[in-house]
């Protein structure tokens, strides 16, 4: 029984050394020719179709919710200015990505994970590899540079209308004045702020397409491996970008330190 528990023991370690070389294995087959370019444009529209609507959707009550908590705890100090500059730092910095990177993850991931687990149970993938033709630059690369700069171009939407969320609950629900939500965006932002969200966006949707094609390709069991590995996909996406989000914050915040008013 002691070695079996050993093994259990140390089996998240390998698999977490596993996913790194897997990462490995796909940074050297984004320089490799020819560039499955077709692929990569049918990944980008369709992650784009499936996640586009959720997140606009998922953003408008993300900037409504920072609008009220936001605005309410700077009421209770008499800096009601500064409500727009506080509600546009949190949706930018922390809200665009973290809602961007959970809809990559739940609705792209998961179907990048379904789909490459279905070919690897019909052993699609196995015949590839038998003539001569590498999985991870024919179906991997172009997915997960899909991933990447879709959740970019989310991470824009999810700001512009969590914003606009935050603007119109602020002045509808707590009576603040329109232009002075607008004038004091730069009392407090700064542009590097905008860029940390970009980078942060573009990171998460290079975790998110990594873990997914991980998991989908390492499935096994039928119908149910597949399954499996779709719910696993999904929960260690999470977990990555929560822990990362972190570190990247903290990272910033000592690199760029925050404007005084």
């Amino acid at each position: 029984m002691a070695p079996l528990s050993a093994t259990r023991v140390l089996a998240p370690v390998g698999t977490a050394g596993k996913l790194f070389a897997f990462g490995l294995d796909v940074g050297r087959g984004l320089f490799r020719r020819p560039f499955q370019f077709r692929e990569f444009v049918q990944q980008a529209w369709f992650i784009a179709s499936v996640t586009i609507i959720p997140t606009a959707l998922v953003a408008i009550p993300f900037g409504a919710v920072i609008a009220l908590q936001v605005g309410g705890l700077i009421k209770q100090f008499g800096a009601q200015s500064f409500t727009g500059s506080a509600s546009v730092l949190a949706v930018i910095r922390e809200a665009g990505p973290i809602a961007t990177s959970l809809l990559i993850a739940g609705a792209g991931g998961s179907a990048i994970a379904a789909d490459l687990g279905a070919r690897k149970i019909r052993e699609e993938l196995d015949a590839m590899m038998v003539l001569g033709i590498d999985p991870i630059q024919r179906l991997v690369v172009p997915r997960v540079l899909a991933c990447m700069l879709v959740a970019v171009f989310l991470n824009g939407l999810v700001s512009v209308v969590g914003v606009a969320g935050g603007y119109v609950f602020n002045v509808i629900l707590q009576d603040g004045t329109p232009g002075a939500y607008i004038a004091s965006f730069t009392a407090l932002a700064q542009l590097p702020d905008l860029w940390q969200g970009m980078v942060k966006a573009l990171i998460f949707g290079l975790i998110a397409a990594i873990v997914a094609c991980y998991k989908g390709m390492n499935a096994g069991g039928g119908p149910k491996g597949v399954g499996d590995a779709v719910n696993e996909s999904v929960v260690i996406t999470f977990m990555l970008l929560f822990l990362v989000n972190f570190i990247l914050s903290a990272v910033y915040i000592q690199l760029f330190p925050p404007k005084t008013g």
